[in-house]
């Protein structure tokens, strides 16, 4: 068995061995298992069944997990991305009222354009051809959204006639709770402890068990039917005209998402080749947008490279083996369903908030010192939470991009497709509403 592991995977190569990368994956799941508790909660709230949410969320997982690491060979792991998952609820059922199974349909199609890009290798020239400011600007202002939720599902801002938002009623529970979760994550993570987030989630929901203001639904049984979610994307009503921006957004965010990620941990753990490239990057990209694929097929929103497989390179992990290990670990999870259930949504609002930092540190690097860069990084961040919508966000960053370039001169820092998609997404606004 291990030589049929250290033939596969190449692990003599990598200078790595069984143990190493078994633990690499514990460690890697351990950070970022906070989303088999979080997604169901958040498309939960768009109409989906809550248990065949968290099935299909361990599922897809898996499934990306297992591609990466079997064929790509790299030790990164999948999962349903945050961000992407608020805006499929908050922004494309919620806010424009598709039905949750067109917006699957979207996913679906999203993923589908992601595997032909990286099929016809034309991944390369979009991503160089977005410039950098509008990409900080558009992780800040995910980071931005999911802050906004994570208040919002709190009751910590609440509605006002006057001035659209203000603060809620900080002396009720919710607000305490997620508060408190918040700090605690926040700070287990400053002090590097593995499975942060997790871990302030279910601290605050022991709490609020313990003071009464949870019930327990049990620890673990036989996974739930995913039968509410499984094959029924909307692929029709997912071609409508007005869904056209919803499967741009989800393309557009997972794209550099995942190629950001996938850069990001491979140089850290020392992958990339004397040319500062990612070998089988295809692969790579194909995965991610097969398992995004299946994920809509089975009932979840976007599967993406996580951040958070940076842990596991840390602890030693160099090949898909580690990959592998979470994959296992995802199909494991299926059996504690109850324990998923009995997580509140003020646990997870402190989850929200801290990962909302994270992306929001994106804002260091933009140049704030060129206005005609600094504007659209802003326009980007703030329109997200503003407008409730990535969508939105990325929308305005693009045409505030373009017009303050031309209007300052500065026309040849654009470039074909940035022009393109401005005028694309001007008309939309113009003439279509």
């Amino acid at each position: 068995m291990k030589r049929f592991l250290d033939n596969h995977f190449k692990l003599t190569e990598h200078k790595t061995n069984v143990k190493t990368e078994v633990i690499a994956g514990i460690t890697t799941f351990l950070t970022m298992a906070y989303i088999i508790f979080v997604n169901p909660s958040i498309l939960s709230e768009a109409g989906m069944d809550y248990g065949a949410v968290f099935v299909a969320t361990c599922l897809a997982a898996a499934i990306g997990c297992l591609i990466m690491g079997i064929w790509a060979n790299y030790p990164i792991a999948q999962a349903p991305g945050m961000g992407l998952n608020a805006f499929f609820t908050y922004g494309v059922v919620l806010g424009m009222g598709y039905t949750w199974e067109a917006a699957l349909g979207a996913v679906f199609f999203s993923g589908l354009c992601f595997f032909l890009l990286s099929v016809f290798k034309i991944r390369e020239w979009i991503i160089n051809s977005i410039p950098l400011s509008l990409r900080l600007g558009i992780a800040a202002g995910i980071g931005l959204f999911l802050a906004m939720i994570a208040l919002k599902n709190a009751g910590i801002v609440v509605a006002n006639p006057a001035t659209f938002v203000a603060l809620g009623d900080l002396s009720q529970p919710p607000a305490i709770y997620a508060l408190l979760g918040f700090f605690v994550i926040t700070a287990l993570a400053y002090l590097k402890v593995t499975g942060a987030v997790m871990i302030g989630i279910l601290g605050i929901t022991v709490i609020a068990m313990l003071l009464g203001h949870n019930e327990y639904a049990g620890l673990m049984s036989m996974p739930p039917s995913i039968a509410p979610t499984f094959m029924a994307m909307d692929l029709m009503g997912a071609l409508d005209v007005a869904m056209l921006s919803v499967i741009f957004a989800f393309l557009f965010v997972d794209l550099f998402d995942t190629s950001g990620t996938l850069v990001g941990v491979a140089q850290r753990g020392k992958l990339l080749d004397k040319d500062g490239k990612l070998p089988r990057l295809g692969r790579a990209m194909m995965a991610d947008s097969g398992a995004s694929m299946a994920g809509a097929a089975l009932g979840t929103s976007t599967t993406t490279s996580y951040i958070e497989s940076t842990a596991g390179i840390v602890s030693g992990g160099r090949t898909g083996l580690t990959a592998v290990v979470v994959a296992i670990l995802f199909l494991a999870s299926l059996f504690f369903a109850p324990l998923a259930g009995s997580i509140p949504a003020y646990a997870t609002a402190g989850a929200l908030l801290y990962v909302a930092v994270l992306m929001a540190g994106s804002l260091a690097h933009a140049n704030w010192d060129d206005p005609t860069d600094a504007a659209p990084v802003l326009i980007a961040a703030l329109a997200m939470p503003l407008t409730f919508s990535i969508a939105e966000g990325i929308a305005l960053g693009f045409i505030s991009y373009a017009a303050i370039k031309t209007l300052s001169g500065r026309f040849k820092d654009l470039n074909p497709a940035v022009i393109l998609l401005a005028l694309l997404f001007a008309f939309k606004y113009l003439f279509l509403g």
